[in-house]
């Protein structure tokens, strides 16, 4: 096992490539290089991530599109521990890890607020640690291949962390506006409604 890698070096290392893939997008929108704020919009069905950026102010533009090479689970909020599902809600993206064992990792902040408002267990049986990482393998994660995370984390890094969110939809409501998830609890329901409600900010 070699030296633990710092976000500098990943940053020197990689920093590049995120530049060749947003920089003309972003310059193109007006909105600089790199955005001050950043938005993804994941679908499970779909298996695919957007990227979407913004300046201080104003609306966001889309950036790119990520497959999804795994993700477990199926349609559904995570409920607990080892259940295998990848989160569903409005999500900060609070940490980057430089030293993954799936290469490189984004932390999203699952559970939330709202997850344990929801959730009818204790927080310590909630689950977490819940990443946006790289190889093509996941338990209640996303992998999105070492290429896109090497590109998505140097971009990420750039970015406040107070302005870096990513929303994950059991489907992609722009698409399917009535889709409904069957059997789910009202508060699922809400829960895919306001996705729903919000996503309709992000057309291309």
């Amino acid at each position: 096992m070699g030296q633990p890698r710092t976000l500098q070096q990943v940053l020197d290392k990689w920093s590049a490539n995120a530049e060749k893939r947003f920089k003309a997008r972003c310059e193109m929108f007006k909105i600089g290089y790199p955005p001050s704020r950043l938005q993804l919009l994941a679908f499970k069905t779909e298996k695919l991530i957007e990227v979407w950026g913004a300046s201080k102010t104003g609306r966001y533009h889309y950036l790119t599109t990520y497959p999804i090479l795994a993700a477990s689970g199926t349609v559904g909020p995570k409920q607990r521990e080892g259940d295998r599902q990848v989160p569903e809600g409005f999500y900060r993206l609070n940490a980057l890890n430089p030293n993954s064992r799936f290469h490189l990792s984004i932390k999203i902040d699952y559970p939330n607020a709202d997850d344990i408002r929801r959730s009818t267990l204790p927080r310590n049986q909630m689950g977490g640690d819940i990443f946006i990482h790289g190889n093509s393998v996941s338990i209640g994660c996303l992998a999105i291949g070492d290429e896109a995370i090497e590109e998505l984390f140097c971009l990420a890094a750039q970015v406040p962390a107070k302005h870096r969110q990513i929303w994950i939809a059991p489907v992609d409501f722009r698409k399917e506006p009535n889709w409904r998830m069957p059997g789910a609890t009202p508060a699922v329901q809400a829960l895919h409604l306001r996705l729903k409600t919000r996503l309709n900010s992000f057309i291309r």
